[in-house]
């Protein structure tokens, strides 16, 4: 069984319940509030870590306090195996998370402390690295970083997940170090044809479920269906649940079958971190796990 490693952001999320996204020069009053630990990268190590994976998490956060430390306590009641929080000079990265009536939701992000990294500084994530890992990253990193980290995880023979979310222009160039990307419909549409450049690429369609691609053949996947109250943090709760699937030894279209079950657990609870399936709910989805 191979461990999942995730590299990339933590912070912490403000989520605000809204009739509806403001107009220019409006003021909105927000009908609920919310603080949570937050992050791409923290979510998704959350959510592996819950499924039974051995995680080992790389983040970088701010020289702020309390909410460094925050994050840092947050994280220390999870069972994440190895936590690699690195500090920068930088406040720690923060998203404002506005949920309209309908379950969607809109989110702005902070991101100089994850864009800060450089690639030597989160080098040591991939220390001992091998065949049967699985890397994990999205796209609150730097390209150049991604690219680096993305590059050596292949040339270590570890299978590379890339959600690019958010979306940066260049993230087409990282296809070709990429066992498997997940991005949702905007996101695939800007990566145009370069997708088909990655081994695998999982196109999320949110109640419509997914599409698998491979070599140049397509294939559909329902989605599990729920009341939607709160989307923020289904794609995260995919991917981490993805991931940890296959360190596990689980085919493609089972880890897929986990993942959609895990996000559409999260799509019935609002917030994005506190929404996110216990590791006594994902037990009743994963299934048997590989010797």
């Amino acid at each position: 069984m191979g461990r999942v490693i995730v590299i990339g952001n933590a912070g912490l999320d403000l989520r605000l319940t809204v009739p509806r996204l403001p107009g220019p020069g409006e003021t909105l009053i927000g009908q609920e509030s919310a603080r949570a630990p937050g992050g791409k990268g923290l979510n998704q190590a959350v959510m592996a870590a819950r499924c039974g994976a051995e995680v080992r998490f790389c983040a970088p956060l701010g020289n702020d306090e309390p909410q460094a430390h925050d994050v840092e306590a947050y994280l220390s009641r999870e069972p994440i195996a190895e936590r690699m929080l690195l500090r920068t000079d930088h406040p720690t990265d923060f998203s404002l998370v506005m949920v309209l009536p309908d379950g969607e939701n809109s989110i702005v992000s902070t991101s100089a402390c994850s864009l800060a990294m450089k690639p030597e500084q989160m080098a040591p994530a991939l220390r001992d690295v091998g065949e049967g890992d699985v890397v994990l990253l999205q796209g609150n990193l730097s390209i150049e970083t991604t690219d680096f980290l993305l590059a050596a995880a292949r040339e270590r023979k570890a299978r590379t997940i890339f959600n690019p979310a958010p979306f940066w222009p260049g993230a087409e160039k990282l296809m070709g170090h990429c066992s498997v990307v997940v991005a949702n419909k905007g996101e695939a549409a800007s990566l145009g044809e370069a997708l088909a450049a990655a081994e695998q690429a999982i196109v999320t369609l949110g109640r419509e479920g997914c599409v698998l691609i491979e070599a140049g053949h397509c294939r559909s996947f329902a989605a599990q269906p729920v009341m939607a109250v709160d989307t923020t943090g289904c794609g995260d709760a995919f991917c981490g649940a993805l991931a940890a699937m296959l360190a596990s030894g689980q085919s493609i279209d089972q880890a897929i079958n986990v993942a959609q079950k895990a996000a559409a657990l999260t799509a019935t609870k609002p917030g994005a971190f506190d929404a996110l399936p216990s590791s006594a709910e994902l037990t009743t989805i994963s299934g048997p796990r590989a010797p």
